[in-house]
């Protein structure tokens, strides 16, 4: 199973970017997905999840900027930011709890290789 996270970039202060992330490989089916953040010198914290049923929470940080989402596609997610400002600087990575088709039985957690997001103020 693969996440790839696309979408990070370079903008200034008060602009937006969408992430999206896709799963791909021998999976059955997606539960929870997220959004996980890490600055230099600071740990990765989740910044939004969102679950099979459309459950979302979010930082506290990002709360009223940014909104996670499910694509129509069922191995697909999406993270639009709004107000970007420099704190929001980090590298993103996209997160899912996996049931794989060979073993229906358990979810299990992967994570993409991350995006980098920078905002200059």
């Amino acid at each position: 199973v693969q996440l790839q996270a696309f979408g990070g970039g370079f903008v200034q202060a008060g602009g937006y970017l969408r992430l999206s992330c896709e799963a791909s490989g021998d999976i059955f089916s997606i539960n929870n997905m997220g959004w996980y953040r890490q600055a230099p010198g600071k740990e990765r914290e989740l910044v939004a999840h969102i679950t099979s049923g459309g459950s979302t929470n979010y930082a506290d940080s990002v709360k009223g900027r940014f909104i996670v989402s499910r694509g129509f596609a069922y191995n697909t997610w999406y993270l639009q930011m709004n107000s970007l400002q420099p704190e929001d600087s980090a590298v993103y990575y996209c997160n899912a709890d996996v049931v794989l088709a060979w073993r229906k039985n358990r979810a299990m957690p992967y994570w993409g290789k991350g995006t980098q997001v920078t905002v200059s103020s």
